[in-house]
Parts: structure tokens; C-alpha cells; sequence
């Protein structure tokens, strides 16, 4: 299950340097967009994830990948692939802030999402000053969305 929300972001509003924190290198494709069948390089870990209709709260399973299956499986993609560079800013009561710095046809786009273990911790957030539009609940902010630009 993932619960999760998302914000938009501007740069020139976040307060502190994002290369301080640890920075993972993502890359993204879309094998089916309903349901989604995404397929994902983290780094040098690779993954096949189904993720369920909704917005805040849905299904989302992951499967390791080889790089092999993943360099045959991206050739299949959809659309766009979505490249991004991610840092995760501790927060307090156990969260952390993933933060989206898109490069590619999305560059100069940030987002901000956090993870919660239940929707009520979701629901009660409040996001530091510095966070922009909730964006959780718009389908069209949603990368399979923007896959498809």
C-alpha cells in the first residue's frame, strides 16, 4: 500500500542545499498507464512496480528486475521516459521528503513527496512553509500522466 502526497515545488524557495542529503538517479517507463506497469532504474537497482487506481492511497507492488530485463523491458515503454534526480530530507516523526529535481522534456519541474504509514498521518500533515500546491489529488501531476506529454 502507498500513501503518499504530493507537492509542487520552487526552487528558489527551498531552504537549504538538496546536495547535502543522499541523491539517488531515477529513470522511469511506462509499460501501460491503466493499470499502471512501470518499469524503474534506481540507481543500479531495477524494478517492475503495478500500482493500483487513486491517488492518495493505492495498491503498489514491486519486482526485482536484472538490468538485462530492464534494458529489453524499457524498449517497450510508452510515451516518454521520465529521468530524475531524487534526495530524501529526513522530517520529523520518521518521514522523509523526496524531492524530485526532473531533468529531460520535464526539466526545471520539482515536486516534494511524502510517505505515510496510515491516511489518517496523511491526512493530518502539514507540509513546512516552504512546500507548494498539494498537488496529491490532480491525475494530471502524476508521472504515468506526464509519461504521456
Amino acid at each position: 500500500m502507498e500513501i503518499e502526497r504530493k507537492y509542487l515545488i520552487e526552487r528558489s524557495k527551498i531552504p537549504f542545499d538538496p546536495k547535502d542529503y543522499p541523491c539517488r538517479r531515477i529513470e522511469q517507463g511506462y509499460l501501460c498507464t491503466e493499470p499502471v506497469v512501470r518499469i524503474r532504474r534506481d540507481n543500479d537497482d531495477y524494478y517492475l512496480t503495478y500500482k493500483s487506481k487513486g491517488l492518495l492511497v493505492r495498491e503498489e507492488y514491486n519486482l526485482p528486475l536484472t538490468r538485462e530485463a530492464y534494458t529489453h523491458l524499457i524498449e517497450k515503454a510508452d510515451g516518454h521516459l521520465i529521468t530524475k534526480d531524487r534526495y530524501v530530507i529526513p522530517l520529523d516523526g520518521g518521514l522523509n521528503i523526496e524531492l524530485d529535481f526532473f531533468s529531460g522534456y520535464l526539466d526545471g519541474m520539482i515536486f516534494a513527496e511524502v510517505e505515510f504509514p496510515d491516511e489518517a498521518a496523511a491526512n493530518s500533515f502539514r507540509p513546512p512553509s516552504w512546500f507548494g500546491e498539494d498537488v496529491t489529488c490532480s491525475p494530471q501531476y502524476q508521472n504515468s500522466t506526464l509519461s504521456r506529454l
